[in-house]
């Protein structure tokens, strides 16, 4: 009854002229730059901090978290029309997202993602509503040995992200964990794989390398077979789902909700992971795990719903601990302060307009965002209809101003063209992209919470196994890695039984 009265004085701030119009522009403003590769929720928020300043802290929350779950919803759109991933939450929805749209599918895959959006945004929301001081308790029990084996697990799930050789797949993701440690190490404070250059000290960027392993690596692509005869990718196709595509995405819809949920909870997680544990998990699930990766409509509404309701989860421990679960929670955390309220425990009690005001708020900002995303996606999707000359011109473009945008530093330039080259030449060698971006992204945490860890026990790997929770995530990854080995070799048998009968 607390959660209920609670919500009522949430949404008599949300619900009021002001609540309404700054919720609507709040969201509008995150779709908007969450569509620019280059741009995310980070840079939205805190080009919106100046803006709040003379507001109520209530109000001003309100425009910063339709922002950030706005840029979450705008994502998808860069993703799957240009593969050009702007964001880390957006990665995974280039794995089918893109090869839709190059089969004329465009629409569909747009509609699967706002809708998975607005599912996973909405559940996430009624979960957050009544577990939020519940969840929060078991968010900060999670300690280094419990990440560690949590990015252990995503880990050793790499060999789904590629139909091919597995052996490549980890390759590709020790490459991965390579570029991963450049930079200062954090604990020691000594230089690693800089080279005596002093921009790769702050280590590499990942908008540099999701922006060139993908969007130029198309480009390179596209130019290069600018002569044979293409797919005809300017047709948008239509927006309908078929009853059989409904049911098929339903299930896929349902479980990612909890699971991105859960993951947003766990402060340092984020949308990233959920995302990519999402296409993984539904990927091992699947009847048809083939299809995944050439234009599965699951392969959509797996990391975008995922992503979204990891986007409401992360205010569990930013508004009930005062810790911010990713980046962007992190910059609204630094403007509450100047603001003057202190997110935690108190929260509730001094400042339940604030507290239930962002509750509320998420409710109308979903069916806002669903409003406004959905008549939108035929003129979304007319972005295919550019001539291919123009269409690469833009990407490059996009790129650049992207990168350059971030650090105003010209040698980043360079790094963007230098992985556009590997990513054209993974391609050709056949080397998945995929399990490169997820060990780069997963690395630099897990490195971390491994030395965090040790130091904790001493030297001692005994504290992996104490934990009752890291010993669940540990035995799951020992079997997500074992069970493809059993299956290549059932199905290595079965080709061999055939071939003796055959004989």
């Amino acid at each position: 009854m607390d959660a209920i009265h609670g919500l009522l004085t949430g949404f008599q701030v949300a619900l009021s002229i002001q609540g309404l119009l700054f919720v609507f522009i709040g969201v509008a403003v995150g779709t908007i730059i969450g569509m620019i590769p280059g741009l995310g929720p980070i840079t939205a928020i805190a080009v919106m901090i100046p803006i709040t300043y003379g507001m109520s802290p209530a109000i001003a929350l309100l425009l910063m978290a339709g922002v950030y779950y706005g840029a979450a919803y705008g994502g998808s759109a860069s993703s799957i029309l240009l593969n050009a991933p702007g964001v880390s939450e957006s990665v995974a929805t280039t794995f089918d997202g893109y090869p839709l749209a190059k089969q004329g599918k465009a629409g569909k895959a747009l509609a699967v993602a706002a809708i998975g959006s607005f599912i996973g945004g909405t559940i996430s929301i009624i979960l957050l509503t009544f577990l939020a001081p519940f969840l929060s308790k078991i968010a900060i029990s999670f300690g280094p040995p419990e990440y560690f084996a949590l990015m252990l697990l995503g880990l050793t799930a790499l060999a789904s992200l590629s139909d091919g050789s597995t052996i490549k797949s980890l390759i590709s993701a020790t490459i991965g964990f390579m570029f991963a440690t450049v930079g200062i190490d954090a604990q020691t404070g000594t230089p690693r794989f800089t080279f005596g250059n002093i921009h790769l000290l702050q280590g590499i960027d990942f908008l540099i390398i999701a922006l060139g392993l993908f969007a130029l690596a198309e480009v390179a692509s596209l130019i290069l077979n600018r002569n044979e005869k293409a797919i005809d990718q300017s047709k948008i196709g239509s927006l309908k789902l078929t009853k059989k595509e409904y049911k098929e995405v339903a299930g896929t819809i349902g479980r990612q909700s909890l699971l991105g949920f859960l993951i947003g909870v766990l402060p340092g997680a984020g949308g990233t992971i959920a995302s990519f544990l999402a296409y993984l998990s539904e990927k091992r699930l699947s009847k048809h795990p083939e299809e995944f990766g050439k234009g599965s409509l699951r392969g959509v509404a797996a990391p975008e719903t995922a992503n979204n309701a990891a986007s409401s989860g992360a205010f569990v421990p930013l508004l009930s601990l005062g810790i911010p679960g990713s980046g962007s929670t992190a910059v609204m955390l630094g403007a509450l302060i100047v603001l003057g309220v202190q997110p935690g425990p108190l929260l509730v009690n001094e400042h339940p307009d604030i507290f239930w005001g962002v509750i509320a708020s998420m409710y109308i900002g979903n069916i806002i965002l669903l409003i406004l995303n959905l008549p939108l996606i035929p003129y979304i999707s007319k972005v295919l209809k550019i001539s291919k000359p123009l269409l690469i011109s833009l990407i490059i473009v996009f790129c650049i101003i992207g990168v350059y945008g971030v650090s105003f530093n010209v040698f980043d330039l360079y790094l963007l063209i230098g992985f556009g080259i590997l990513g054209f030449v993974m391609r050709l060698i056949d080397f998945p992209a995929a399990p490169f971006i997820l060990a780069f992204i997963l690395g630099g945490m897990m490195e971390q919470s491994l030395r965090q860890s040790l130091t904790i026990s001493n030297g001692s790997i005994s504290i992996f196994f104490t934990s009752p929770v890291a010993l669940v995530f540990i035995i799951l990854s020992f079997l997500s890695f074992l069970i493809p080995v059993i299956q290549i070799i059932r199905r290595n048998n079965r080709a061999n039984s055939a071939i003796s009968k055959g004989a």
